[in-house]
């Protein structure tokens, strides 16, 4: 289960809140990067001895490339310190042995708990559902061309990444300005409040941080099987049938390609037709992308397949009958992506390798903008 590595820190290259990206040299020659989370361990400094977990890196699975530091030595071999000690009780990724104790927005003690104690009534706030990760930076790109100022909260799910610090992407939103808040829930940990299920994550958001609109997805780290039901999406539909017990309003972003070369996502993927069609049992608003009006569209690429696969999107949709397709334009949009100050990228493809992704995202951010001034 755990391919172990030791090593010595070479270089601190960088890094962003919560995380420490590292080059290691490993007893064997060899030099790979690595990176150490610094809500779990003293930030590594050049000359400590590192133990990491090389399973993933060496099986070749999408950790970004990364072997993981588990622990940290100094030259002496002293431990390189304590980080931050928990001032809350919650533990997440329990029992393992970097298991993390943090403070919950709902627990006894919390400065919310209050406010959370018998909240259960989000009063019609729009929460968008995304079944990956690289969803959540077109959709608030779309929010903020549409509604600049909207007060966005991410809650980020355990389907993927625990570790919120492993997203770039969530780090990058935040210094431009298109997130004003975290929320990780489940097993998930790192964002600026911890919940213990989606549920009371979508109320912390709304109360405790004042969200005009909340998205919910994975972090990164997609799990698939090749199955019907064995991936980690399937989370999407959990969280709408969440949003609407709530009194949320959920919207859900459709994933749709025109590059993946796996027939079953081309078009709409049978990730969204299961997890809206079988999982979600609440009816959510799926944003319809205008896809066959995607030509009128500039600065983007692969226009042209998008315009062809409209049919068959819309039809895939109409099968959904549960839910309120939604058909939302697409103008503006092409300005709003392409101005992009975060890198967008699903499964290795950019805007101009998948527009039909991205597309589909943003339109869903347009959507739910547009919930935040209509009464519920």
């Amino acid at each position: 289960m755990i391919i172990w590595a030791d090593g010595r820190v070479t270089v601190v290259r960088g890094g962003w809140p919560g995380a420490v990206e590292l080059t290691v040299a490993r007893a064997d020659g060899s030099a790979v990067r690595a990176l150490a989370y610094t809500a779990l361990m003293a930030a590594p400094e050049v000359g400590d001895r590192v133990l990491l977990n090389v399973a993933a890196l060496e099986r070749g699975l999408g950790t970004g490339g990364y072997a993981l530091v588990i622990a940290a030595l100094t030259p002496d071999g002293d431990l390189r310190g304590q980080p931050p000690q928990p001032a809350g009780h919650l533990v997440k990724a329990r029992y393992l042995p970097q298991q993390a104790m943090v403070a919950g927005a709902d627990e006894q003690g919390s400065p919310h708990h209050a406010l959370l104690a018998d909240a259960d009534d989000l009063a019609g706030l729009p929460v968008l559902v995304a079944d990956l990760h690289s969803a959540l930076a077109p959709a608030l790109l779309a929010v903020a061309h549409d509604r600049p100022g909207t007060r966005v909260v991410y809650v980020m799910s355990d389907q993927g990444a625990l570790p919120l610090a492993f997203s770039r992407t969530v780090a990058r939103l935040r210094e431009g300005g298109l997130l004003a808040g975290t929320v990780t829930v489940g097993q998930a940990f790192g964002g600026d409040l911890e919940a213990v299920t989606v549920h009371s994550g979508l109320l912390a958001a709304r109360l405790a941080l004042g969200a005009d609109l909340v998205v919910v997805s994975q972090g990164p780290g997609n799990l698939g099987t090749g199955t019907r039901w064995g991936f980690s999406g399937v989370g999407v539909g959990e969280a709408v049938n969440a949003a609407a017990t709530l009194g949320g309003r959920p919207v859900g972003s459709l994933r749709i390609s025109t590059a993946d070369a796996r027939p079953r996502h081309r078009g709409l993927s049978h990730h969204s037709v299961t997890a809206y069609g079988r999982v979600a049992l609440l009816p959510a608003d799926l944003a319809v992308p205008d896809l066959a009006a995607a030509g009128a569209l500039t600065g983007v690429g692969g226009l042209d397949d998008v315009v062809a696969v409209a049919a068959e999107v819309d039809a895939a949709v109409a099968t959904l009958s549960r839910h309120r397709a939604v058909r939302v334009p697409l103008t503006g949009l092409d300005t709003a992506l392409t101005g992009s100050p975060v890198p967008l990228s699903t499964m290795g493809r950019g805007l101009d390798g998948d527009p039909a992704y991205f597309l589909a995202a943003a339109a869903a951010g347009r959507h739910a903008a547009a919930l935040v001034d209509t009464p519920p």
